[in-house]
């Protein structure tokens, strides 16, 4: 069995989760970064958000779920008026109208409010999400089967894979099957342009926790964008099925503040090799829009 199902009571939990689950929605979208690193068991809202973008996209689920509540109700009491109001006990004789303008013009018009409603929000939201035009770094990544690769055009060439870690090799606390040996580090605030391709199949970069999903397309560039509010590590996975080990493709973000950022940076480079900050060699062409 499962860890995550060990000692538990399925119907039990559900059957708990019921009575609070709005309380639950306001909890967690007010938790903060502190607890978005990674799914939870019996997780029954979406990972707290660490990014403007995530917070937004609660902000337009919970708007969404609010109206359709709404239309389920409306919907149930005109039933429930219509069994009562027109039961043949009240209503011997049946009506043989055939039709009612203005009962017509009205049910036209409420579906073409709720969707101006709908329309409005998410496409103020898709333009967010888009792309950032002030961006403080750049980092492509690129998809291949089975690791990501991530490259630093800002910062003097740093680059790097990123491969999933075997459970021998899994520090304490570290979550099975999410953690990888070189995880994308960025700085706190920044805004930060994704370039993303692949070099074989499809893939698509997902972190839940900061709103992000982009497919990567061999051959094709493609451009997204996070700011990451508070330090933290945040976990996401491919979600694009992409062969055999499609599962074994983790993706470990860490948040840094930025003097810790900058430490890395410079350690990075001397690692690799890599000319120093104030060294014009440091700064080449960038040639991250090249798929």
């Amino acid at each position: 069995m499962p860890r995550w199902c060990s000692g538990r009571n399925p119907t039990r939990s559900v059957r708990q989760a019921i009575p609070v689950l709005a309380a639950l929605a306001v909890a967690l979208g007010g938790a903060g970064a502190a607890l978005a690193a990674q799914p939870q068991p019996w997780q029954m809202w979406a990972q707290p958000a660490a990014s403007p973008t995530m917070a937004k996209i609660d902000n337009l689920h919970i708007y969404l779920t609010l109206i359709m509540v709404g239309i389920c109700l409306l919907v149930f009491a005109l039933l429930f008026y219509v069994i009562r109001r027109f039961h043949h006990s009240r209503n011997p004789v049946a009506s043989k109208r055939t039709h009612n303008t203005p009962l017509e013009i009205v049910w036209t018009l409420i579906p073409v409010l709720i969707l101006v409603a709908v329309a409005f929000p998410s496409f103020r939201l898709l333009y967010f999400m888009d792309r950032t035009t002030e961006a403080d770094m750049t980092v492509k990544v690129i998809g291949h089967q089975w690791y990501w690769s991530y490259e630093y055009s800002d910062h003097g060439g740093i680059a790097f894979d990123s491969f999933m870690k075997f459970d021998e090799e899994l520090e304490p606390g570290e979550p099975r099957l999410l953690a990888v040996d070189e995880p994308l580090r960025v700085p706190v605030g920044a805004n930060i342009r994704l370039l993303l391709t692949a070099d074989d199949v499809l893939h698509s970069w997902a972190v839940p926790a900061l709103g992000v999903k982009q497919d990567t397309v061999p051959g094709r560039l493609v451009e997204s964008w996070m700011r990451i509010d508070e330090p933290g590590v945040y976990y996401g996975q491919c979600s694009e099925l992409c062969g055999v080990n499609h599962a074994f493709m983790p993706i470990e973000v860490r948040a840094l503040p930025q003097a810790a950022f900058d430490a890395w940076i410079e350690e990075t480079r001397q690692a690799q090799g890599l000319p120093p900050a104030d060294d014009p060699a440091s700064h080449p062409t960038s040639t991250a829009a090249l798929p």
